[in-house]
């Protein structure tokens, strides 16, 4: 059996100096004035199912439990976020988070933090029937579960698992527990699968869950994303608009990354019906990111398309006093989150994928 490695961009040294015109207070910002208020924290590399478009059959190369940060090192981190650097949002990811057994007690103690910052979770959703009540009493307040098709054997074909009972039941269950809104996120991983598309958002209609498609990014562990085949914005439109009729949504998208449209003659609890299309290759968005991303193993990164990224990891058990640790957390902070690229470059001829894959980095 083979095993992907997961590769690892250049890190900073622990002693690498912050350009000196980093601010020293106030919220994270960059160079071009976006200022950061949602983090992405990933609790794990792992993940139970095997997506074709972003691992091997095999799996990858999974960190050890020594790489992860414990838990009161990611509470240690998200608190210096959230207290001192202005972050309001905090969102876990994976791999699979579920995956990670201590993720209520987390979750528990982020949401117990002064300024009360509002808690995501993005799941493939296997296992969140048995765990969603627990979830929400922790503080779990929105959610949003991967979910490509509703036609089971291309979900089986696209994960490599007969899991797809398990995912529409957590859906349900996240509903019955009274998390809002819901959204599932679709990738438009093949041509095949356009026809597909309004049947998905038929479900997500019917059972009140909010729908985005996303254009497949370059993310893969295998490296094999092309930019000539891939799934567009336009085409993803098109298939939709042959069973619905989609109107512009008047409600401004700010820094979200999905441009959404009103189902017309739909209503989702009350409201008129929504779907949106994250089209990161072939609509950037980066003038409006407001995003920042924790991997499992203590890294952070400015982009999902960084090639480089600091690692808070040997400073968080370094022995400094408490105080001390927090000020150099921010610091370093600061220092990578100005440094930040206008823009992704995905659509650059000079453009290299990231090494690390979507799974090792985190949504």
């Amino acid at each position: 059996m083979t095993i992907v490695a997961l590769g690892l961009p250049s890190t900073p040294s622990s002693h690498h100096a912050a350009p000196a015109d980093v601010p020293s207070t106030g919220p994270l910002r960059d160079r071009f004035g976006r200022t950061v208020r949602d983090l992405r924290v990933s609790v794990t590399d792992r993940c139970n199912l095997r997506c074709t478009y972003c691992m091997p059959a095999e799996g990858l190369d999974w960190l050890g439990s020594e790489s992860l940060l414990s838990t009161a090192e990611l509470i240690r981190v998200i608190t210096v976020a959230v207290r001192d650097l202005g972050i309001e949002t905090i969102r876990f990811t994976g791999g699979e988070p579920l995956l990670r057994r201590d993720l209520e007690d987390l979750i528990g103690a982020v949401s117990s933090l002064p300024s009360h910052p509002e808690i995501a979770l993005t799941t493939n959703g296997l296992g969140l029937t048995h765990r969603i009540d627990g979830l929400v009493a922790a503080g779990l307040r929105r959610i949003n579960v991967s979910l490509d098709t509703v036609d089971p054997a291309r979900f089986a074909e696209i994960t490599r698992r007969d899991r797809l009972h398990d995912v529409i039941d957590g859906l349900a269950a996240a509903r019955g527990a009274g998390v809002h809104p819901i959204k599932v996120n679709a990738v438009a991983a093949d041509h095949s699968d356009l026809d597909r598309l309004p049947d998905l958002l038929g479900f997500c209609l019917e059972h009140g869950y909010q729908l985005r498609i996303i254009e497949q990014m370059p993310l893969d562990a295998d490296h094999r994303w092309d930019r000539s085949s891939m799934v567009t914005a336009d085409e993803i439109l098109a298939a939709l608009h042959r069973r619905y009729r989609l109107l512009p949504d008047p409600r401004p998208r700010g820094s979200a990354p999905a441009t959404t449209w009103l189902v017309d003659g739909h209503l989702v609890d009350g409201e008129p019906a929504r779907v949106g299309v994250i089209a990161s290759v072939t609509r950037p968005f980066c003038g409006d990111c407001d995003r920042a991303r924790l991997t499992a193993d203590g890294a952070l990164r400015n982009c999902l398309f960084a090639e480089s990224e600091t690692d808070l990891r040997p400073l968080l058990r370094s022995g400094l006093s408490d105080d001390e640790l927090d000020a150099a957390i921010a610091e370093r902070w600061r220092g990578n989150a100005w440094v930040k690229a206008p823009g992704h470059g995905v659509n650059r001829p000079d453009f290299h994928q990231p090494t690390r894959p979507m799974s090792a980095i985190g949504g």
